[in-house]
């Protein structure tokens, strides 16, 4: 359910950290410079999914992953992460 970046608002690290399923109720995920709300899903609960936690940019650590990046077509962008250090 990802979107067109497009008119998608900034967020910044600090505002994702906070959503980790601790701070706060929502749950966000960072990938390559995109916020997805992870909330609903049953796999996210409490802010961790296997060894990965909520609340932070986890390009790195999906690299490894065994699913392709077709996953974060289930879940909503809800912004663009500030401050990035990945480029396209």
């Amino acid at each position: 359910m990802s979107t067109n970046n497009t008119n998608l608002p900034k967020i910044s690290r600090r505002q994702l950290s906070l959503r980790n399923g601790q701070d706060h109720e929502q749950i966000w995920i960072s990938y390559k410079n995109k916020v997805y709300d992870v909330t609903e899903s049953r796999l996210w609960k409490n802010g961790k999914h296997y060894e990965h936690w909520a609340g932070q940019d986890l390009t790195e650590e999906l690299k490894d992953a065994p699913h392709g990046i077709m996953v974060f077509d289930r879940f909503e962008c809800i912004g663009i992460l500030e401050s990035s250090e990945f480029s396209p």
